[in-house]
């Protein structure tokens, strides 16, 4: 048997620390008080309400959020907690156990199943650690008696006078079932959380929970494979039974391994001990440069210091020697006194040249040395930033790379790195970014810190490239900066719009998602039966669809993917007032002379069907973009076809008039045009034969992480 007071540690909830108490079973399989759960969903919704702020998670005593959870509130506040109406609404937990955020569904904490066998555990590990304490009855007068036992129906305890007045012979609580004193009460039947009059009976091996027959007849459980309880019963306990008995059959390899984890124990205090001293001798010598630099530096300005003092005092003594009976001018004075012509010109000669010197040092003062000692300021700025950069660098940490085809330039910014070696990843990684300005001598990088292996960031300004790059951290130790790689952001705020299934839709030909943002059309039965009325040419129209929201105003960029089988498409933008004329134009064909063929191939009809046309189109299509036929477009056939790229932009200037076509992947303008903005503008497609246009999906926190579940 095992000693059940040897495993406290798998009683211990995560959150509160604590024994548990009414645990309840996450999705992700981990345990945590029912009472925990509340006051953690608590805490973050007042951290929401709050922005975050460390004083909203006080309230609770029981609970403590760690910093880790705290960091992660902007990341599940941006996941989609909020949604609207149409959206069935559900609850994000951040898990303490995995520190991941769980989704519990529509009915949240409802919809969780407690963890009964658990609960008896612990009320046995608490009467065992406790020997037994008294369990008082809930029926005596006060003061109340020490309860004998406890009625599993009744989920209430007694003592002996108390059971035999609640549960007399011959009634139906006589036949109640009863055990010793306990204050775990159980039911005897587990009921589905979600159909609360239902009893589970089934075991959903996709889920890992039970689940009742209304569950897999019309719930969440319909198209999962499920097992009878008896079944999952018999199976389960199987494998665990030889789990059990494997690990107990390995107790002796359990204990050398234990032996030498505590050898290894030992080892990491010595060789941390000796890193530390090394770090420490490290720095020492890092000390001991500074400290000659610093000696350096100082002996060099007090040198100077002394030359310029000496050189001042110098000239203010002479200047000093310029006054009445002192100095020059004193012994000048005293020299005139002489009479002896001879012995005059001897000296004066040699005075009168010091004398002129300070008459002309007087009419030109300056000092004889700088006061200010700007040659002797140490710039330390480079040597800040790579002090800044100090770290344990280790060739087992691999260089991460940021993924260009992963990451996204659009409302935000996606961006994403993998690494491909073997050898340990990072725990965090720092992600640093800034904006190329040839304008700006010095770069000012900005950091986020990221655990997972992609970042959305959305302070980037529009229009604009930045560079990335990226480094990860295990511990103290740090990989090297990745290649730095510069990405573009869209030339305008992005424009969010669906494709409209009302105006024009013509549901024969094209064919909507559900959440419209994909269009397609199919090259079918209704084409040819279109066809087979015509004896010449091919005069079939394009089908035409344009999106649900208009544009009065300002500059716009939307984003779009157009399946490479696509044999026709056009993409523009048309204005509100020539929408029906859109839908019912008869030049809208794809004959390439229309009915005003003159017989000759002079090109005088493309010009007459590209202005009869009512909206401003580019056309698409085998894999090719095709630039319009313009006097500034040149002149050769070949030039003007392009390769399709897998994302086109289509950025609309209202107040300029003017319209751009975009390759959205390097954000680079491949063809513009003038544009008559004076109505509302709205997004057109149009697509002929087999196509599909995809409409490109905003950026939010949750991006990458749907994309994997994908």
């Amino acid at each position: 048997k095992v000693a059940i007071k040897g495993i406290e540690r798998e009683l211990i909830c995560p959150a509160c620390k604590e024994l548990f108490t009414h645990p309840l079973i996450l999705p992700c399989q981990h345990n945590v008080c029912h009472k925990c759960v509340k006051e953690i969903l608590f805490a973050f919704e007042d951290s929401f309400a709050d922005g975050g702020s460390e004083s909203s998670n006080q309230s609770s005593p029981r609970i403590r959020i760690a910093a880790s959870s705290m960091d992660r509130i902007d990341r599940i506040n941006r996941s989609g907690i909020k949604r609207n109406s149409l959206t069935p609404r559900s609850t994000l937990f951040p898990c303490p156990g995995c520190q991941r955020d769980i989704d519990l569904g529509e009915r949240g904490i409802n919809g969780l199943f407690r963890n009964f066998t658990l609960e008896t555990i612990v009320e046995r590990y608490r009467q065992a650690a406790r020997a037994a304490v008294a369990i008082m009855c809930d029926f005596c007068k006060p003061p109340p008696q020490e309860s004998t036992k406890s009625c599993m129906d009744c989920s209430a305890s007694y003592c002996n006078e108390c059971f035999k007045i609640h549960h007399p012979w011959g009634t139906v609580k006589a036949q109640h079932e009863y055990v010793g004193p306990t204050t775990n009460f159980r039911p005897k039947i587990l009921m589905c959380p979600e159909h609360e009059m239902e009893r589970v009976n089934m075991y959903c091996e996709i889920c890992r929970r039970p689940v009742c027959h209304l569950c897999k007849l019309g719930g969440g459980h319909a198209n999962h494979r499920v097992t009878t309880m008896s079944t999952a019963y018999k199976t389960l306990k199987e494998k665990l039974s030889k789990d059990i008995e494997y690990l107990i059959s390995k107790e002796s390899q359990v204990k050398a391994h234990i032996t030498q984890l505590d050898l290894l124990l030992k080892e990491t205090e010595c060789n941390s001990e000796r890193a530390k001293q090394e770090a420490s001798q490290s720095f020492e010598k890092l000390y001991h440069v500074l400290e000659e630099k610093k000696s350096a530096a100082l002996r060099a300005i007090e040198t100077s210091k002394n030359i310029r003092l000496e050189k001042l005092q110098t000239q203010m003594e002479e200047y000093q020697g310029l006054l009445e009976n002192n100095g020059l001018v004193g012994y000048a004075q005293e020299v005139l006194k002489e009479t002896d012509p001879s012995c005059f010109v001897q000296t004066a000669k040699q005075l009168h040249v010091r004398i002129q010197k300070a008459t002309e040092s007087l009419k030109s003062f300056r000092p004889a040395a700088e006061t200010t000692f700007e040659d002797f300021v140490v710039d330390t700025a480079k040597q800040e930033d790579i002090l800044g950069d100090l770290s344990f660098h280790s060739n087992g940490l691999e260089i991460p790379e940021i993924n260009e085809e992963q990451s996204r330039m659009y409302n935000k910014a996606l961006i994403s790195w993998e690494c491909h070696g073997k050898t340990d990843s990072a725990d965090i990684y720092v992600l640093e970014y800034h904006k190329l300005n040839r304008e700006e001598e010095s770069v000012t990088w900005q950091k986020t810190e990221v655990c997972d292996k992609s970042k959305v960031l959305s302070d980037l300004d529009d229009d604009s490239s930045y560079t990335f790059r990226v480094r990860g951290y295990k511990g103290s130790i740090c990989s090297p900066w990745s290649r730095e790689v510069i990405l573009r952001t869209p030339p305008a705020p992005v424009f969010s719009f669906l494709f409209d299934d009302k105006c024009g839709y013509n549901n024969e030909h094209l064919q909507l998602n559900p959440r419209r943002t994909s269009v397609e059309s199919r090259a079918g039965f209704p084409l040819l039966l279109g066809s087979q009325r015509l004896q010449v040419g091919c005069y079939t129209t394009l089908d035409y669809i344009i999106g649900d929201t208009g544009i009065a105003k300002g500059k716009h960029f939307w984003a779009f993917h157009v399946e490479a089988y696509s044999y026709l498409v056009k993409v523009g933008v048309v204005p509100g007032n020539k929408i029906q004329k859109l839908f019912h134009s008869t030049h809208d064909v794809t004959s390439p002379r229309y009915e005003q063929d003159s017989g000759h191939d002079s090109g005088s009809e493309d010009a007459f069907f590209d202005s009869s046309q009512p909206c401003t189109l580019v056309t698409l299509g085998m894999k090719k973009f095709f630039i319009p036929a313009t006097p500034a477009a040149p002149k050769d056939p070949a030039s003007r076809i392009l390769p399709l790229p897998s994302c086109l932009g289509i950025c609309l200037d209202c107040d300029r008039g003017r319209v751009g076509f975009y390759d959205a992947g390097r954000m680079k303008c491949l063809y513009e045009c003038e544009v008559d903005c004076s109505g509302i503008m709205y997004p057109a497609f149009a697509l002929m034969g087999g196509a599909a246009v995809h409409l490109e999906e905003a950026v939010t926190a949750k991006y990458r992480e749907y994309h994997n579940d994908i």
